[in-house]
């Protein structure tokens, strides 16, 4: 079950706390150590972060190419939602080989653009059905709304994710 949130301010502000705890994970991961496979773990550090990164440029790209009229194919023009593994490794291959602090620079950069999606939005865009084609057309039988989406790409992964990344650190430092 998907939260709900009363409006922008405490979607904005939820994806910040989330966010918050989730990155700072890393800081104290060495550079080193970036790449390190712990077999009870599903996803290095990189992997992990490259991930996150995938995604949300997912998502801006999404809403970015509907503001611009131009046809959007969820997940990707590459990808189908039945190949999310595939989509999976292609965030690996496209993000994990940059550095934990370049990730996390990119991942910043996304939830700072994030937030000002969510505030070139109405509150209407954002929490009423069938407002963005893009939404609409990700799901075949559910109906969800904007910030389902934007729920589902920052502020739940970031808490399970910050979830694997404190086992790995467990396992591994």
């Amino acid at each position: 079950m998907v939260r709900t949130y009363e409006n922008a301010q405490e979607l904005k502000e939820e994806i910040g706390a989330a966010f918050r705890k989730y990155i700072a994970e890393f800081d104290d991961i060495p550079e080193a150590l970036k790449d390190k496979r712990i077999d009870e773990v599903e996803r290095t550090p990189a992997e992990n972060l490259a991930y996150q990164v995938g995604w949300t440029t997912l998502l801006l790209q999404w809403e970015d190419r509907e503001r611009k009229g131009l046809p959007v194919q969820t997940p990707s023009d590459e990808f189908k939602w039945n190949q999310l593994g595939k989509l999976y490794q292609w965030f690996t291959d496209t993000y994990a080989h940059l550095s934990l602090r370049e990730l996390k620079g990119m991942l910043t950069d996304n939830v700072d653009a994030i937030y000002a999606m969510i505030d070139a939005m109405s509150e209407d865009e954002l929490f009423k059905p069938h407002m963005r084609q893009w939404a609409d057309d990700a799901t075949k039988t559910a109906v969800w709304e904007v910030y389902r989406f934007i729920h589902v790409n920052t502020v739940a992964p970031f808490g399970s994710f910050r979830t694997k990344i404190r086992k790995w650190k467990r396992m591994a430092l």
